[in-house]
């Protein structure tokens, strides 16, 4: 039910990781560390839920190369904040985004239409990260900033009609761990509530989309930023 997950470093790269320690430069870093094509990753949990299917991969980089996208995305991205409008009130989002993408023109969610930026080295190499556990052909990632426990997103599923029928996500999460919520859309007691760890992905498959709502909810709790990344093809 919960497999560990199975993840090793080769020596070669371990020796590449000691040599940029003692140089103090981890620049490039994420060059040495890409999965080697005969490593074992199993998700640290998985589960099928009624209409969906979750993968928790806990640990599919080690914390250096974590830290390494979590400084860079932070400092590199062109995070924006937009105004949204809820029940015809005006409100700036509660975080920070950024849309990726070399194939897309715009896209529009939650009555937005975005401009997308092209990917960058570091974008890609984290799409091909997710290919190790995944055969799914994502041409787009949305980039979410919460700045503190005040940032937040509130009910809602991936399913734009650009997304297709039962779209699937690959989300990653840098920095603060934060509690993410789900709940079905017709069966009450359908709740789950699990903790998003640093470096971590997490695989929403299925029709979760079209029978399941998600949430990130404010806390007043002291935190510091996390880094959400979520990958999903548009058609």
């Amino acid at each position: 039910m919960n497999p560990k997950l199975i993840f090793s470093v080769p020596p070669l790269v371990d020796s590449f990781v000691n040599h940029f320690q003692r140089q103090a430069d981890l620049k490039n870093i994420f060059i040495f560390l890409r999965m080697p094509k005969n490593a074992s990753i199993s998700p640290e949990w998985q589960v099928d839920l009624p209409d969906a299917h979750l993968s928790y991969y806990r640990n599919i980089f080690p914390k250096i190369e974590a830290d390494h996208y979590f400084n860079h995305l932070l400092e590199q991205i062109p995070w924006q904040q937009d105004d949204v409008k809820v029940f015809g009130n005006v409100y700036a989002q509660p975080r920070l985004t950024s849309l990726h993408s070399n194939s897309l023109k715009t896209y529009t969610y939650s009555g937005l239409t975005l401009l997308p930026h092209p990917m960058t080295q570091e974008l890609t190499a984290l799409l091909d990260r997710i290919k190790t556990v995944s055969d799914h052909d994502f041409n787009c990632v949305l980039l979410n900033l919460y700045r503190d426990g005040a940032d937040s997103n509130g009910w809602h599923a991936d399913n734009e009609k650009e997304l297709g029928k039962h779209p699937q996500i690959a989300s990653y999460s840098f920095g603060a761990s934060r509690f993410f919520h789900f709940k079905h859309r017709k069966i009450k007691e359908q709740r789950l509530k699990i903790e998003l760890h640093h470096g971590s992905l997490l695989m929403m498959e299925g029709a979760m989309q079209e029978h399941w709502l998600h949430q990130i909810p404010k806390t007043k709790k002291p935190m510091e930023p996390r880094i959400n990344l979520t990958f999903r093809k548009i058609i």
